[in-house]
Formats: structure tokens, sequence, C-alpha cells
């Protein structure tokens, strides 16, 4: 049985992935990888996909992917470039409710969140580092 000798965090656009130094300094081979990853996220284009690549001493690896960060797709949302330098004075975008929705539903599997719910306040709270206003969001219920 093969060991780990690897475990890797990247991130590459989907369906993008060519032969480079990020994967150069793994030792595995770059041809058969990047077909691998480009086929597994095709479906996803235009986004960035973060993954975890395991290699083992073989040679062979195995990834697994993670859905596109927050961030990301908040940007995406508001139909901005970029966050707010100061998030605490300067709001640069405003998203509904609806739209964290959408993107706490994506992201849930990644969150530490046990419902939709939490997994919207996590997502808020991202926004509103980034100055982000959303607007219509249910507050949170507190436990006794």
């Amino acid at each position: 049985m093969a060991r780990i000798i690897r475990i890797a965090k990247l991130e590459f656009n989907a369906g993008q992935a060519k032969p480079g130094p990020e994967l150069a300094s793994l030792g595995i081979n770059m041809p058969q990888f990047c077909t691998q990853f480009n086929n597994a996220t095709k479906d996803r284009m235009g986004d960035v996909v973060p993954f975890i690549v395991t290699v083992f001493d073989d040679k062979t690896f195995k990834f697994e992917l993670k859905t596109t960060p927050a961030a990301i797709l908040l940007k995406k949302a508001a139909k901005i470039q970029r966050g707010s330098a100061k998030a605490k004075g300067e709001k640069v975008a405003t998203i509904s409710a609806d739209d964290v929705r959408k993107i706490a539903e994506y992201k849930i599997v990644d969150l530490n969140a046990n419902d939709v719910e939490a997994a919207m306040h996590i997502i808020e709270g991202t926004a509103r580092n980034m100055g982000i206003v959303v607007e219509g969001m249910p507050s949170k219920k507190k436990k006794n």
C-alpha cells in the first residue's frame, strides 16, 4: 500500500489546470493530473476551484474538489471587482438575503454549519468584511 508523502491545498481556474511550478513541486505526473482535474471541473468553467491533493510515494495522487471561495461568489453576486479596503466605513455594494442564501446552499458542504441559516450568517460575515451590505437578512436566533 502506498504511503502519503504530501498533502497540498491549491486552487486553479476550473478546466484550466496546466503543468507549472505548483504541480512540479508535488512530484506527480502533471499531464495526468491536469487532464483529470480539467475533466472533473469542466462544468464549473469560470470559477476558481480550490482542491486538496494527496500525493503518495509511488507518485500516484488523489484530489478532492472544494467549493468556490465565498469572497469570489459574493463579488460575482454584487457585480464588483473587489471588496472595500475599509469595510467598516466604506460600503461598495448591496446584495439581497436571497443571494446570500444561494451562496450558503452551495457552500454548506465546506462550511462549519448545521443548517442553511447558520451558513447564511457565515456568508453574511464575509460580505460585511468585504464592505457588502446584505439587505433582508433574518436575525440570528439566540440560544438559551
